[in-house]
């Protein structure tokens, strides 16, 4: 038994590689033919075919088809089926008598994830940026561990959002791990998700922690990448730390910010699983966001809305498009 063993595992090993072989032989023939057809200069479109074609079947047809549904009405799914209404539909998301009271809109609820969202945004992307040029800048100084600190804060963007969410619940509600610590100290507990103003503050707390370790190893490589001899003839011309903060690394850090702002600031626009996860846009409609409001009347509502759901995101679409087309432009001005 024990001589047979080799043998089998060899004669399975040279099946597996004749086999091998033979896939790649026809592979070779395959597109040396097709070579020899289509010519050197334009095999390069058949190896970019199989990732437009993703692309079109996935994102472009999508997007297509979002437009013809912002200018339809009616609740079948089948494009053909639906009714032309032309511009009704961002008539009706747009129609408000004050646009800071969102009570006095047609569409109320567009209006309050409007008002959510844009909130969250301002204080997500500013403390994110924040934490994470503090926690790269520390990362970068030869600590004890460095290596060890570095895996610690980028593990939380390992995890799934609704992982991460459903934890911090666990921790968060009314007889959870933290109103537990409390009692034992002798305070009350407090309602972290049914309250308006702490269920914000959680949201945001919890999205930078998910996501903070991200952002931090991309301003880690651009502060490496900055010459040390700066610092060196800095330091030998007597300037302080913070004076070659502000002026060394700032600047030239620069790009690697202007990166980090945009994304950070098209993923807190269209945040969605991890505040869903948490407090399902609660309590009532204080941490409701844009793509949730999307969902909910496009697919969760009996009534399937299907044009103000694609008409609402178009206009956040094109919010996003001008809010990093102003971003760039105004980091383009500064190096002019």
């Amino acid at each position: 038994m024990q001589e047979t063993a080799p043998q089998n595992t060899s004669a399975a090993e040279k099946g597996l590689t004749g086999l091998f072989n033979g896939i790649v032989g026809l592979l070779d023939v395959f597109f040396n033919g097709l070579q020899r057809l289509l010519g050197s200069t334009n095999m390069a479109y058949v190896f970019v075919l199989p990732n437009l074609l993703i692309f079109g079947i996935f994102i472009l047809l999508p997007m297509m088809l979002n437009f013809g549904y912002a200018f339809t009405g009616g609740i079948d799914f089948r494009l053909a089926d639906r009714p032309y209404v032309g511009t009704a539909n961002f008539e009706q998301l747009f129609d408000c008598e004050s646009f800071s009271d969102p009570n006095s809109c047609r569409e109320d609820l567009f209006w309050r994830a409007v008002f959510n969202t844009s909130g969250y945004v301002v204080f997500q992307v500013s403390f994110m940026i924040g934490f994470s040029l503090l926690t790269a800048i520390i990362l970068n100084k030869n600590l004890r561990g460095r290596a060890f600190f570095r895996s610690v804060f980028f593990y939380p963007v390992l995890l799934s959002p609704i992982v991460v969410a459903l934890i911090w619940k666990w921790i968060l509600q009314e007889f959870g791990l933290f109103n537990g610590v409390l009692e034992n100290f002798g305070f009350e507990r407090v309602m972290f998700l049914t309250n308006s103003t702490w269920a914000r503050f959680w949201v945001v707390v919890i999205s930078v922690w998910a996501y903070m370790g991200f952002y931090t190893l991309i301003l880690l490589a651009g502060l490496q990448a900055i010459p040390n001899s700066l610092y060196e003839a800095a330091q030998i011309d007597g300037a302080t730390r913070f004076q070659m903060f502000r002026n060394i690394t700032l600047p030239l850090l620069r790009p690697t910010m202007l990166v980090v702002v945009v994304l950070a600031l098209i993923r807190a626009v269209q945040v969605f699983d991890i505040i869903f996860a948490f407090t399902r846009g609660g309590p009532g409609t204080a941490t409701l966001t844009l793509v949730q409001y999307i969902y909910e009347i496009g697919f969760a509502s009996p009534s399937r809305r299907f044009g103000i759901a694609s008409t609402a995101s178009i206009t956040m679409a094109v919010v996003l498009v001008i809010a990093t087309l102003i971003q760039l432009w105004v980091n383009r001005e500064e190096e002019a």
